[in-house]
């Protein structure tokens, strides 16, 4: 049950209500009022309408697992433990050869390195990336391959909807154009209907294709530059804090670009990328928690 505490925010259960709701909106809109009027009786109409629904599968696959997968929370210990002077010294962690564990006050737990703490979800997460309520889940250590997935064909999806709904509309012109005026005003409701459906899909097509791609993009820096979003604003702070005498920027091990994406993305294919599927990180020099300290306090 701990593991569903994330999904109580009332923000993420409206946002969920939100995605599924814009994806078969948007389906909806291509297939009614794009393809089958657009392209009836050719193969482009079946074609279009395959890739498109293939893509809004994909979408919600990588979503759902996103949503329902574990971003890699730190389990609590089953009995209490009495941290109070491991408070008192701030050392006592790398006296006992724990380097990079801290303590939780809110968990009272131990952390391993890079972890922190969730407000909406109440535990720390592993390399936490931040919480999204888009899929009322935290994008951690365990999930953020899901994450970027979505993003991925959130913005196919965009960007193939926008030039369907483009090129139906020159089609719509062309074709009024050619026909007779009579016919042109017996259509007239169900032509702004049409329009006002282009209109609304056009501009949610826009607004999530802008917004996936920065997030998209922000998602790709903080992998290959291996610093989460977190880390990059505690450094910021730091550094720009005054009278900054000890060095507080944590550095970690240089690593190629393509190692950082296979500790994200799996040891597999780049093809394999592309898919929701379940896969491991690299067993040599990636990460791994399987060390915890002593609990003898």
């Amino acid at each position: 049950m701990a593991a569903f505490r994330c999904r109580r925010d009332p923000c993420g259960f409206i946002c969920l209500i939100l995605t599924y709701f814009s994806v078969f909106y948007a389906d909806y809109v291509v297939i009614q009022y794009v393809l089958l009027p657009a392209y009836s009786g050719s193969v482009w109409c079946t074609l279009h309408g395959a890739v498109f629904n293939i893509i809004l599968l994909l979408l919600l696959a990588c979503h759902s697992k996103a949503v329902f997968s574990d971003p890699g929370m730190v389990p609590l210990p089953e009995t209490a433990i009495d941290f109070s002077d491991l408070r008192s010294q701030s050392n006592r962690l790398n006296d006992r050869g724990c380097e990079g564990w801290t303590v939780c006050s809110r968990c009272e737990t131990y952390r391993p390195p890079r972890a922190h703490h969730c407000r909406v979800c109440q535990r720390c997460i592993r390399r936490m990336d931040h919480h999204c309520p888009w899929i009322n889940n935290c994008v951690g250590e365990l999930n953020q391959k899901y994450f970027i997935q979505f993003l991925f064909y959130t913005g196919m999806a965009s960007l193939y909807s926008m030039a369907l709904v483009v090129s139906a509309w020159v089609w719509r012109i062309r074709s009024e154009r050619e026909g007779d005026e009579d016919k042109e005003g017996e259509e007239a409701p169900s032509k702004h209907l049409i329009v006002a459906h282009y209109i609304i899909l056009l501009v949610e097509s826009i607004l999530f294709g802008v917004f996936v791609l920065v997030i998209f993009y922000d998602q790709l820096v903080s992998i290959i530059t291996d610093e989460t979003p977190i880390e990059q604003m505690r450094n910021r702070l730091m550094k720009d804090k005054p009278n900054n005498t000890h060095p507080t920027h944590i550095t970690h091990t240089r690593k190629p670009k393509i190692a950082l994406l296979r500790e994200v993305f799996g040891r597999g294919s780049i093809i394999c990328w592309l898919f929701p599927l379940h896969s491991s990180p690299p067993s040599v020099g990636g990460i791994s928690y399987s060390a915890l300290p002593d609990y003898n306090v």
